[in-house]
């Protein structure tokens, strides 16, 4: 029997993780054929006794390492220390998952008399709209803000998103904000190669006055990115099985989404339409007033003010 299985199984031939590939049902017609008579049940029984199970794909592998890795890590370390320090704003920034706003099933579970009856299909069609939740994230007075539109997922709707922060919080926690971090993904709307992301963020620095530094976390690091586990990861679990019907019904699972570290989160729609495929020439790109760091310099950068070239 286990020689039957094991010609047929994958996993680490060393460890405790196996799984069978093929049917129990093969299996048993396997064993018959060799003049054993095993049922499918009895088949399973041997296969459980031998630490063998069911089991799925598991995503646990980011792929080979970037060569910069480790230094990237240690260098937003740094960072966070001393903007810590200097008591500017450190902001980690990401968008969510685009959500179909409709009566469709939302994961997760929830305590009620009667489960909600929801589409059994997810047709974008049937569907009010589209959202995406751009969430930002203040690592150090644990508070976040999520922007919520219903345009395209772009540059410049993650960066009205950092401005929408700005006037709403900023001012209010930190009083005259001369300097800020900003912790982002390598891709995506807020991406390191992006012309359009740097273009916003300078255009943000000049109304502001702020100099603008940004740290992207390397490929397959997204989970470290502390808007992942400590705003969106709270959000995923207030809204658990409530069908999101509406934008406001949306918003609303947003606002009330609190932990027991103090978490407090606000919501707040962005009805802008955004344009898509903008391009930025290099003769543009050249005005930006942008200073890379000598460590990692593609994924670190300052965006200073160009009407205070000598702002910090």
């Amino acid at each position: 029997m286990i020689q039957l299985a094991e010609s047929h199984s994958g996993g680490n031939p060393m460890g405790e993780g196996q799984w069978v590939r093929r049917s129990l049902r093969h299996l048993s017609a396997d064993l018959r054929d060799q003049g054993h008579a095993a049922c499918p049940n009895t088949v399973r029984r041997l296969l459980d006794q031998q630490d063998f199970s069911m089991r799925g794909n598991v995503k646990r592998l980011s792929g080979p390492p970037h060569p910069d890795r480790e230094a990237q890590f240690q260098y937003i370390r740094q960072q966070r220390e001393v903007f810590a320090k200097a008591g500017a704003p450190i902001l980690s920034v990401d968008a969510k998952k685009k959500e179909l706003i409709g009566n469709f099933k939302n994961a997760g579970r929830r305590w009620v008399r009667q489960p909600d009856e929801v589409n059994t299909y997810d047709f974008p069609q049937d569907a009010s709209c589209k959202a995406t939740p751009y969430g930002l994230y203040d690592v150090q007075r644990n508070r976040g803000l999520v922007c919520v539109g219903t345009s395209a997922d772009t540059a410049e709707f993650a960066v009205d998103g950092v401005d929408a922060w700005m006037h709403s919080e900023a001012s209010a926690s930190y009083g005259p904000v001369r300097r800020m971090l900003i912790l982002a993904d390598g891709g995506g709307s807020n991406a390191y190669r992006s012309r359009l992301w740097k273009r916003q963020l300078q255009n943000l620095s000049d109304r502001a006055g702020v100099a603008i530094t940004v740290c992207h976390y390397p490929r397959g690091a997204s989970k470290w990115n502390p808007v992942e586990r400590r705003l969106f990861g709270p959000i995923s679990i207030n809204w658990a099985g409530v069908p999101l019907r509406s934008l406001d019904v949306m918003l609303g699972c947003i606002r009330d989404t609190s932990n027991r570290s103090g978490l407090r989160v606000e919501a707040k729609w962005i009805e802008k339409i955004y344009a898509t495929k903008i391009k930025i020439t290099k003769k543009e790109f050249k005005t930006l007033s942008i200073q890379h760091h000598a460590t990692c310099p593609k994924w670190n950068y300052t965006i200073r003010p160009r009407t205070a070239p000598g702002l910090l």
